[in-house]
């Protein structure tokens, strides 16, 4: 479902309670993509971001999109726990929209030099568009959980992390990617930056189940970050996004 921010400036995919499955400026909008060149502890990194948009005139309702590190992967029950505390945040800004969390986010665990407490990494914004109308859109984080619901049995070929489980994982998630982008009206040839996570080698699995998908989107690669989804046994995680600038704040 499609549904209109008005007041942000973006259309967002409705997802579950903690975020959404992607955003996509709406016209005379696009979206920035911003990296905090030290990331903070979450709550600051809020704060950090009111500051600014206030400072480029925007105010807190631009905000599309978070990608938060944490210092390892989160239990069922403590990453839902987590959410509650993120949500409230949210709530607080009075970003929801009839009750839909319209924000987009990413959230995993570095395997090297990991936060000692979750950080802010990055975040999305809009901004009135001043060129060509050129599309920007921001696909949320998905791993291989099979379900709406935010429960183990849902996650396919839990503990397993042979070859062939990781590559029916990533097939998975590679279609998540794909009926999210579309979902949002969006092609591959919109994508600029595809996001691997994992802590698993993806040699075979970015020729195999990834890079013939890409379309055009192809020319601009894959990033691989050394890093575990943010819930206990997910093991592959991606995010996309379509932007004209990215930033460091």
């Amino acid at each position: 479902m499609l549904l209109e921010n008005a007041k942000g400036g973006y259309r967002f995919l409705a997802g579950i309670a903690p975020y959404s499955s992607g955003v996509i400026a709406m016209p005379g909008y696009e979206i920035i993509h911003a990296i905090f060149k030290q990331p903070l502890p979450w709550r600051e990194g809020f704060e950090a971001v009111d500051a600014h948009l206030k400072g480029i005139g925007r105010n807190r309702k631009a905000l599309c999109g978070i990608e938060l590190r944490c210092p390892t992967p989160y239990t069922m029950d403590g990453f839902i726990d987590f959410n509650c505390e993120y949500c409230r945040v949210l709530k607080d800004w009075d970003l929801f929209v009839d009750g839909h969390n319209p924000v987009a986010r990413t959230n995993v665990a570095p395997v090297l030099h990991a936060p000692v407490t979750p950080v802010l990494h990055a975040f999305s914004y809009t901004i009135p568009q001043q060129e060509d109308g050129l599309q920007t859109l921001v696909v949320a984080g998905a791993g291989e959980l099979a379900s709406r619901e935010l429960v183990s049995d849902g996650i396919l070929r839990r503990g397993e992390i042979t070859s062939d489980a990781m590559r029916e994982k990533a097939m998975y998630v590679m279609g998540v990617m794909d009926k999210r982008l579309m979902g949002l009206g969006g092609t591959w040839d919109m994508v600029r930056a595809v996001d691997i996570y994992t802590a698993h080698a993806i040699d075979g699995v970015v020729k195999d189940v990834i890079l013939h998908r890409l379309g055009s989107a192809i020319c601009y690669g894959v990033q691989w970050f050394l890093t575990r989804p943010p819930i206990v046994e997910i093991e592959f995680e991606m995010d996309l996004r379509g932007v004209r600038q990215e930033l460091v704040v």
